[in-house]
């Protein structure tokens, strides 16, 4: 771990917006490890588990049985009288009987080599694991975060360790997760209220085609503007679903009506709502807009944690304003021939 985590943190470093890179692994405490030699205690006649437990009563104590007075029960614990002030080499000293009736020291069947204990052992999902944290800045989080990944799928590893991005990058994952399906589930609401409005399944088709034109322009002017698609610009996105099909909805319906009151043919209907229509379409969109502008120029104090939002509302909007006036009209002759519809009273 030790190991991976040192070459991951050399690996992101030298990524372009990745800073301050900082490894959770602190410089430890020094020990000392007692290894104990198998071939030779095998040779001498003396098993490993009696070293075990020589070493062990000697450092730790060594459980011994219980004392049960009256209903109560007391760990007995032996241990060398004075364990806390022997030092190693005096550990070392003590013997233990082989099998032929001998006493041997322990110097002689142990081995001990200097080392670094870790002070705090990190775990998540019973995994033993050490984090490399760094800052991002100059570019988006999701750029980063694809070359670190990149740079991180060719660090070799040995069977069982894994690299994972993690933080800011997997909240942002789970966020673009909820957002897509948030999405999903506005534009399939507004459906479902467009048809039972209709009672038809067509219309609310034609009064849909504008959400997609909507995305034009909230992409030219988060690009334009250098506003990235975060989490405000998202929820921005989520209300032009609502908002951008009104527009559609005045020509549609204004259509629909000519041709069932006024008995006129889809074409003439279409272009009569286009100019009937126009003057709200333009008022309804322009105060939204003029509106939202002060928002997204960033005016005021806190402005710019908003302004992503109102960016993608305002570039949504103009979008769907030039283009519902040519395309919704195109796809409502497509959808009803150009005949008269039943006049009624």
């Amino acid at each position: 771990l030790a190991m991976l985590s040192d070459r991951a943190a050399e690996v992101i470093a030298g990524i372009p917006g990745i800073t301050d890179v900082r490894v959770s692994r602190n410089d430890g405490t020094p020990q000392r490890e007692l290894t104990v030699d198998r071939a030779k205690a095998a040779d001498i006649g003396v098993s490993v588990r009696d070293i075990v437990e020589a070493l062990e009563t000697a450092i730790a104590g060594s459980r011994a049985g219980e004392f049960r007075p009256q209903g109560q029960s007391y760990r007995i614990l032996v241990q060398l009288d004075d364990a806390r002030s022997l030092n190693i080499e005096d550990v070392l000293d003590m013997t233990v009987r082989s099998a032929s009736g001998e006493d041997v020291t322990l110097r002689n069947l142990v081995r001990t080599d200097a080392g670094v204990g870790p002070t705090v052992i990190e775990r998540k999902d019973q995994q033993r694991l050490y984090t490399v944290s760094a800052n991002v800045a100059g570019r988006d989080l999701g750029s980063v975060a694809a070359d670190a990944q990149d740079a991180l799928d060719d660090i070799p590893r040995p069977a069982g360790y894994d690299i994972t991005l993690a933080g800011s990058v997997e909240e942002q994952r789970k966020a673009s997760r909820e957002f897509t399906l948030a999405l999903v589930l506005s534009l399939t609401l507004v459906y479902m209220v467009l048809a039972c409005q209709y009672e038809s399944l067509r219309d609310p088709v034609i009064v849909m085609t504008a959400v997609p034109l909507a995305a034009i322009g909230v992409v030219l002017l988060l690009y334009f503007t250098k506003t990235t698609l975060n989490i405000q610009s998202a929820i921005g996105c989520i209300m032009l679903g609502g908002i951008v099909v009104n527009n559609a909805i005045l020509l549609v319906d204004q259509a629909g009506q000519l041709r069932r009151h006024a008995g006129m043919t889809t074409s003439d209907a279409i272009a009569e709502a286009g100019r009937r229509r126009l003057r709200p379409i333009l008022m309804t969109s322009m105060t939204t807009i003029l509106g939202l502008m002060p928002l997204a120029l960033g005016i005021g104090e806190g402005a710019d944690a908003q302004a992503p939002l109102a960016r993608a509302v305002v570039g949504g909007l103009l979008s769907s304003m030039l283009t519902t006036l040519v395309l919704v009209p195109a796809a409502y002759s497509l959808v009803h021939r150009d005949e008269p519809a039943n006049v009624s009273e």
